[in-house]
C-alpha cells in the first residue's frame, strides 16, 4: 500500500474544484487576531488559486446585550466607528475599497500600535484616496442595517459562539485559523490546504489549544 503524503493531499485539493476559487473573509478592523489571519490569507492568494472577497463583521454587534467586563465593554462601544466607516465606504464607493481601507486602518492599529481611532480613520481614508467626510459615519447609524446584514451573513455560517475572523470557501466555513506569526509562502499554502481539508470533514467542529503568545506583527 502506497503512503499518502501531505503533498498528495495538497495536489488533490488544488485539482478538485474549478480553476478559480473564491474565499470570503469577514473581519472586524479592531481585532488583532483577524488581522493576523488576514495577513495569512494575503499569502494564500499568492500561492494558491484563491481570490478573496472581503466583508465586514462586527464584534460590537456580536456582543450586544452580553454581560462584559467594563474594559471590554468600552472597547465594544468604540468598535462601532471603524466598521461603520468601512461599510459606509463600501456602500458609497464599491467593494473594491474594502480591503485597501482595512489594510490602512489595520496597519495603524496593529503593527503600528495606535489607539486614537479618530486619527487612524482619518489617516486611513486619506491614504486610500477616499473622502474625509466618510469619517462622520463612525458615529452615524445610517448604514447599520447593511453592517448588520454583512455581519449576519458571516456569523450565520459558523454560529454565535465564535468571533472574528470567519473564512468561507464554498459551503465550508470556519472561525480562524488563529495563528501567529502569519505563515508566508508555501507554509501559508499548506496551512490553507489543511484547514480546508479538516473543515470539509462532515461532523468536524473544533480543534483548539490555549494561546501562549500574543500576535506577532512582522
Amino acid at each position: 500500500m502506497t503512503a499518502v503524503t501531505t503533498s498528495d493531499i495538497a495536489d488533490d485539493l488544488r485539482e478538485t474544484d474549478a480553476p478559480v476559487r473564491t474565499a470570503d473573509f469577514w473581519f472586524d478592523p479592531l481585532c488583532p487576531w483577524a488581522w493576523m489571519t488576514s495577513r495569512w490569507m494575503d499569502e494564500v492568494s499568492t500561492v494558491r488559486d484563491v481570490s478573496v472577497r472581503w466583508h465586514v463583521m462586527s464584534l460590537s454587534v456580536l456582543n450586544e446585550g452580553r454581560e462584559l467586563p467594563e474594559k471590554y465593554r468600552d472597547l465594544m462601544e468604540r468598535g462601532w466607528g471603524p466598521v461603520r466607516v468601512v461599510i459606509a465606504a463600501q456602500q458609497e464607493h464599491g467593494d473594491e475599497v474594502v480591503k485597501p481601507l482595512y489594510d490602512a486602518i489595520g496597519t495603524r492599529l496593529h503593527p503600528g500600535g495606535r489607539s486614537d481611532l479618530d486619527a487612524v480613520i482619518a489617516e486611513a481614508l486619506a491614504e486610500v484616496g477616499l473622502p474625509a467626510s466618510l469619517a462622520e459615519h463612525a458615529t452615524s447609524d445610517r448604514y447599520d442595517a447593511e453592517l448588520r446584514a454583512s455581519h449576519a451573513e458571516g456569523i450565520s455560517r459558523v454560529g454565535e459562539d465564535v468571533g472574528t475572523p470567519v473564512v468561507a470557501f464554498g459551503d465550508v466555513a470556519f472561525f480562524g485559523p488563529v495563528v501567529t506569526p502569519a505563515p508566508k509562502g508555501e507554509d501559508a499554502g499548506r496551512l490553507w490546504d489543511g484547514v480546508v481539508l479538516v473543515a470539509s470533514t462532515p461532523g468536524f467542529f473544533e480543534l483548539k489549544r490555549t494561546r501562549t503568545q500574543g500576535p506577532v506583527f512582522d
